[in-house]
């Protein structure tokens, strides 16, 4: 009996499923199996648990089981802000990649009754509202609790190489036979099938062979990549979209499904216009750019007295604004420059003349000439500066919470702005194997039963 999920059912239609549900391949829902139900279905009786909000958030009651790793699986988050319930599964001794990578780390308070630098400013910047469970699935008992877990999840998110967990039979095949409804996410450098499935592709890799590094840096200069994963992000976004499509889709037929996410077929997609320029043309790309334009012009950073400065003349009236505001109000007759045909035959005169203006003033002195005029302009900022950007602070981008370990932190908001709900950071990211006692026992062990697993180091 699938039962898809949603806030259609009543509180007495829910009642009187949860009564008879059973998990197929399972058997016959034990007390255990219909509390996990009621967790796993959302109903009427969620807004009156979420007595803090006037609307329940949208995945709350869902539950997620993320096997992932570093970064693209993070970004496929489905619980910020939606307030799913996310089991993050770690390695029961060095945990998950990020934990090691820094500096910097958060220092742990004094009393906290840790060791070491601290929790790495990379783990927590992508992991917060999520429980940790410290498991090895190299023993058959971790198994067995993973199976037990994805009997009672929505949503599993990995990101080993194809074929990995076959062995421990976490694979889709084998789960979708404990739980019909399960969605399935995998998410790799080059996907489940083609040539290059079996390798291992980290961001840099895949920006580099999916092109692009090839039209990212300065013009003259060699290939870079981005200063963030921003493959990895997107890939994450992708799936996240996807899960979220899934679950309308089971919805409608309790059928959940596998979906192969990879970097290589998302880095692909976000080559966006450039892509479909050399499809339409057959011809290859014109290249790097740095932050100029091939087809702009001007639509680029200047450097100023103290820094930089981006000016985007996306057209003629655009132009006779900078044109203006730089103090040659005659370039916009000039019939060199007169129209954006004619600024990108003469690129280089023009971008010339203009960096030799905008150098005699900083870059605070160019954004007030600019206030209020209308044409897109902004200056370069580090991170710190955009951080504490004025607009930043009045979008609320950054919050601060406490951590029980390391006392204040702060980090970056959720950047989605709802009329009917008001997400926000509801735990801090946890330590390792922080919620293994809590989580065992929602499987029905006792503390005897997990004291012995922690002994034979099957979890921590």
């Amino acid at each position: 009996m699938l039962i898809p999920r949603g806030p259609v059912l009543s509180a007495r239609n829910c009642r009187a499923l949860r009564s008879k549900c059973f998990l197929p391949g399972v058997g016959t829902a034990s007390n255990e199996h219909r509390r996990a139900f009621s967790r796993s279905a959302p109903c009427a009786r969620s807004t009156i648990d979420n007595k803090h909000a006037s609307t329940p958030l949208p995945l709350e009651g869902y539950r997620v089981l993320d096997m992932t790793r570093v970064l693209a699986g993070r970004d496929s988050d489905v619980s910020e802000p939606s307030r799913a319930e996310v089991i993050k599964i770690e390695h029961p001794v060095r945990g998950d990649d990020t934990r090691a990578w820094g500096p910097p780390y958060a220092p742990y308070k004094p009393g906290s009754g840790l060791e070491g630098p601290g929790e790495s400013a990379y783990f927590l910047g992508v992991n917060r509202n999520k429980k940790s469970l410290g498991l090895s699935f190299q023993h058959p008992q971790g198994v067995e609790i993973l199976h037990k877990l994805a009997a009672q999840c929505d949503i599993l998110v990995e990101n080993y190489l194809p074929g990995s967990l076959k062995k421990y039979s976490m694979d889709y095949e084998s789960l979708r036979k404990i739980n019909p409804a399960l969605i399935y996410t995998s998410i790799t450098g080059y996907g489940q099938t083609g040539p290059y499935s079996s390798r291992a592709g980290y961001d840099v890799m895949v920006e580099a062979e999916f092109g692009l590094m090839h039209i990212t840096g300065n013009r003259e200069g060699p290939p870079v990549k981005v200063g963030v994963a921003v493959t990895d992000l997107t890939t994450g976004l992708y799936a996240s979209n996807s899960i979220m499509a899934s679950l309308l889709g089971r919805a409608k037929t309790g059928k959940g499904q596998h979906i192969d996410v990879a970097l290589s077929d998302c880095q692909t997609a976000t080559l966006a216009n450039i892509a479909s320029s050399c499809l339409i043309s057959g011809k290859r790309d014109s290249g790097r750019w740095g932050t100029a334009h091939p087809s702009i012009v001007p639509y680029r950073s200047f450097k100023t007295k103290d820094g930089d400065i981006l000016f985007g003349g996306g057209n003629d009236r655009l132009f006779g604004i900078l044109s203006d505001g730089l103090g040659n109000p005659q370039w916009k007759d000039d019939p060199k420059f007169k129209t954006n045909a004619d600024r990108v035959a003469n690129r280089q005169e023009l971008e010339a003349d203009i960096e030799q203006i905008s150098q005699s003033r900083t870059t605070q002195e160019w954004l007030e000439v600019f206030e209020g005029k209308g044409m897109p302009y902004a200056a370069v900022n580090d991170v710190q500066d955009s951080l504490n950007h004025d607009h930043t602070r009045a979008r609320d981008m950054v919050v601060e919470f406490d951590h029980p370990s390391c006392g204040k932190i702060k980090m970056i908001n959720t950047p989605v702005k709802y009329s009917e709900i008001q997400p926000k950071v509801r735990m801090a990211p946890p330590l390792l194997g922080q919620h293994t006692d809590e989580i065992l026992g929602g499987l029905g062990l006792d503390a005897s039963e997990i004291a012995t697993l922690k002994e034979a180091a099957v979890v921590s």
